[in-house]
């Protein structure tokens, strides 16, 4: 990486971890006010700069990496130019129009032609790796990651430089951590010019190397030509960044010209698979531009070498890497206003991050951009900046700390130990182990939840059961556990497909899976069991291992058993209430069609509106009848049962069917009520109604009229409306014996008389007699001239414009006076 001083000092980030290296909000357009500003209360403004911080990191490197890339299509252009005769104008048209069609980016077709153009060790060695990979590969994507690399070596400003722009266009990409730039000198002795992705402090250890120190750089030297190492322990040499890049270590002598000026040093991370002669070549390319570099940069200015010649920091930094804890080592940054941040210029080995993230994302990065909200007053930076201002060392015990990673604080607790050393300040913590606590509580989570863990060791057989296993087996403590193999062995022999496709998945397939069965214990007890396992696969992905949970779910399973036994039986109610709805909407139906015609009887033009509930269940006893009598007079009668449903229907077709009986005797209008109510009082089943009951002689135009606790009719005269006179009557059913008053009066040509139940004006909100009086206004307002059409208008205008809110059904009778 680049050394701290230099002036693209934090452009770069580490491409082994690139991603783990966010501390803060990793775009520039972060909601500041996103989880982690939202749980934290340092998160808002210091993660707002963590994030602008951030951004003109990236921008910075996408800058250098424009400039790298402009670099590589002016050099195409100007073969075109040469090659073609034409000005630059149309030759950058021309590169662009051959992309285009070549479907490759531009970049990639320049570096294709500087390649063809070109006859060096680079252009060689992408066509080797191109042959050698097969017409699968995209050929340009090997000249594009060589070509880039020379172009930013050829562009830096010293070994440094060149160091990084090796390892983030050519390296990186095939998993390579860090890279190690060495001079070889006349007297035996190395040193190193420059690194990439390792820590300053670690470099500066590592500056001068004495003659005769075997190391992996000049082995490479010694033997000329490049050498493998699958680790640097088994090959027992030391190198620069040992104790974090402990992967594979490759050494290729860097010459030009037969003269071997140096060594390039390729660090990974972990293990890798045996690379083909392709790619030795193209690390040997590489070393070739390293060694240009060697002869016409000099080493990065303030770097390695300087750094160590302070004796004093060599100390520090055996005695950090001594210490047990995790511990960072801390230089100051000043900018114009004095002291601004401090540079992480080393992390020991015992180094353990409380956000997870590995130490080489925290390693050479600055204090506020690993942990921004260390900032917070009283915090971590205000210790630190206070210990090296005065010399005083600071100890807090259960202190906060807390980082963010992709705008999460995740925080902790621990005993911090700030000092300072010289210009340096080391900062020491020990995090609070709470394993115990940690523990206690998952083992209570598992006693709660039924839930037990096992691990199964498929090569050596081994298997690992927590208590809550052996009790859900019903097995005693000491009992050898079952393998997962067996597990079909002791299940209810009708999960048996269920289990096979469990272990199938998991033992065959190498995937996750989880599956639930019936298991049957040895006291007969059956519980039901869901059990989830994973696979744990070797670094050769083969599975040795398996790892996962049972979870007793009987008190879940016989609850839902509970429940869809429960929904079916509301499901059969249903079903029968509306069947009942059904059946009592056909039966009032039948007997009172929702449409009715007028009737011409004796003088009077009857016609009549019924207007069923809007819900089936709220079907009612709502009921109406007119016929002429055997006496020539005419009955009319409107009545309403109280309830809803089938009784209600049922009942209003007794009492409807009764009230036609009773008629036949010629009685007057308060004796039919009188009989009507012993009827519903002793003959029906706990039934209630409302009812007018009225007798017309067409001879006399006389009409006699009771009512049963029912609304009174509503008579139009002359442009005016208002309610015929009122007469006592209780509803029928109430009592045994009732009385009902009998009232009469003429009527005249024109008039027209109106009887209703109470679905037509009833309201929630307001009294029955305002709704009678808005009803009666809304009459008036309906009248027009006499006729049979104009009957049935002035009917649906009273239906339209009702002002009722129950929901109930509602009979409608108008009758006209010819």
């Amino acid at each position: 990486m680049q050394h701290p001083q230099h002036p693209r000092d934090g452009a770069q980030s580490d491409p082994g971890t690139a991603l783990p290296r966010q501390a803060g909000p990793g775009a520039a357009d972060a909601d500041p006010a996103g989880p982690g500003a939202g749980e934290h209360p340092g998160a808002g403004v210091v993660g707002r700069l963590a994030a602008t911080v951030e951004r003109l990191r990236r921008e910075v490197r996408e800058a250098h990496a424009a400039a790298d890339g402009r670099a590589l299509v002016e050099l195409a252009k100007g073969i075109l130019v040469e090659r073609l005769g034409c000005g630059p104008a149309q030759a950058a048209l021309q590169l662009d129009s051959l992309a285009e069609r070549a479907g490759v980016s531009t970049l990639e077709l320049a570096a294709d032609v500087i390649n063809q153009a070109s006859h060096d060790r680079i252009a060689d060695s992408a066509r080797d790796f191109v042959a050698a990979a097969g017409a699968g590969t995209e050929p340009a994507s090997t000249a594009l990651r060589l070509r880039s690399a020379e172009t930013g070596a050829l562009a830096a400003d010293d070994v440094q430089a060149v160091a990084r722009s090796v390892l983030d266009h050519a390296l990186a990409p095939l998993g390579a951590a860090a890279v190690a730039i060495w001079a070889a000198h006349p007297d035996g002795s190395l040193s190193l010019a420059g690194s990439a992705g390792i820590a300053a402090a670690e470099a500066a250890r590592w500056h001068h190397v004495p003659p005769g120190v075997p190391t992996a750089a000049r082995s490479a030297l010694t033997e000329r030509r490049t050498v493998w190492f699958d680790t640097l322990a088994q090959a027992a040499l030391p190198s620069v960044g040992q104790g974090q890049l402990t992967g594979v270590r490759v050494a290729v002598p860097a010459g030009t010209g037969g003269r071997v000026t140096g060594a390039l040093e390729i660090c990974w991370p972990g293990p890798l698979e045996p690379q083909p002669p392709a790619v030795q070549r193209q690390f040997e390319a590489l070393a070739e531009l390293c060694a240009h570099a060697l002869e016409t940069q000099p080493a990065a200015p303030g770097g390695p070498l300087a750094a160590a010649t302070d004796q004093r920091l060599t100390e520090l930094l055996d005695l950090v890497d001594g210490l047990n804890d995790p511990c960072l080592l801390l230089r100051p940054v000043f900018g114009p206003q004095g002291l601004t941040d401090f540079l992480i210029s080393h992390v020991n080995t015992r180094f353990v991050d409380f956000a997870g993230r590995p130490p080489a994302a925290v390693a050479c990065t600055r204090l506020l951009e690993a942990y921004p909200l260390a900032a917070e007053p009283g915090g971590l930076f205000q210790a630190v900046e206070h210990v090296h201002a005065t010399g005083e060392p600071f100890r807090a015990a259960g202190m906060g700390l807390t980082a963010l990673v992709d705008d999460v604080p995740l925080t902790a607790h621990a005993d911090v130990s700030v000092s300072r050393h010289g210009d340096h300040v080391v900062v020491v913590w020990r995090l609070e182990d709470q394993a115990e606590r940690v523990a206690s509580l998952l083992q209570h989570a598992q006693r709660l939840g039924r839930i037990g863990g096992f691990d199964e060791n498929l090569r050596s057989g081994a298997i690992t059961w927590n208590e809550t296993v052996f009790d859900l087996y019903g097995l005693p403590a000491d009992a050898a556990p079952i393998p997962l193999e067996q597990l079909g062995l002791h299940a209810h022999r009708d999960d048996g497909h269920a289990i096979g496709r469990f272990l199938r998945t998991v033992l065959h397939h190498q995937r996750p899976s989880s599956t639930a069965f019936r298991l049957q214990r040895p006291d007969g007890i059956a519980r039901h069991i869901r059990v989830v396992a994973e696979p744990v696969l070797d670094v050769h992905g083969r599975i040795v291992a398996v790892r996962g949970a049972y979870q007793d779910v009987s008190a879940q399973h016989w609850t839902e058993v509970a429940l869809a036994a429960t929904r079916d039986r509301l499901a059969h109610s249903e079903q029968e209430t509306a069947a009942r709805n059904r059946l009592a909407l056909q039966l009032q139906h039948a007997i009172m069609p929702v449409g009715r015609g007028p009737l011409d009887l004796g003088g009077l033009r009857v016609a009549v509106r019924y207007r069923p509930a809007e819900k089936d269940h709220m079907v009612g006893g709502d009921w109406y009848d007119a016929v002429k009598l055997p006496s020539g007079r005419i009955l009319l009668c409107v009545g309403d049962v109280a309830g809803h449903g089938i009784d209600a229907a049922t009942g209003m077709v007794a009492l409807r069917n009764a009230l036609r009986g009773l008629a036949a005797t010629g009685s007057g209008p308060a004796q039919l009520l009188g009989w009507l109510n012993t009827v519903t009082h002793h003959l029906t089943d706990s039934v209630t109604a409302t009812a007018v009951c009225a007798l017309y002689d067409p001879d006399t135009r006389l009409l006699r009229w009771a009512r049963a606790g029912h609304l009174p009719p509503v008579l139009l005269r002359g442009g005016r409306a208002g309610t015929v006179p009122r007469v006592d009557g209780i509803l029928l059913g109430a009592i045994a014996d009732a009385s009902y008053q009998e009232g009469s009066l003429t009527l005249e040509p024109g008039d027209t008389l109106m009887m209703y139940t109470d679905g037509l004006i009833e309201r929630r909100d307001r009294p029955l007699q305002e709704s009678l009086d808005a009803l009666l206004a809304t009459a008036e307002r309906a009248q027009g001239d006499a006729g049979r059409a104009e009957l049935e208008k002035r009917l649906d205008h009273l239906l339209t414009y009702s002002s009722a809110d129950t929901d109930d059904d509602t009979c409608l009778i108008g009758i006209q006076v010819c």
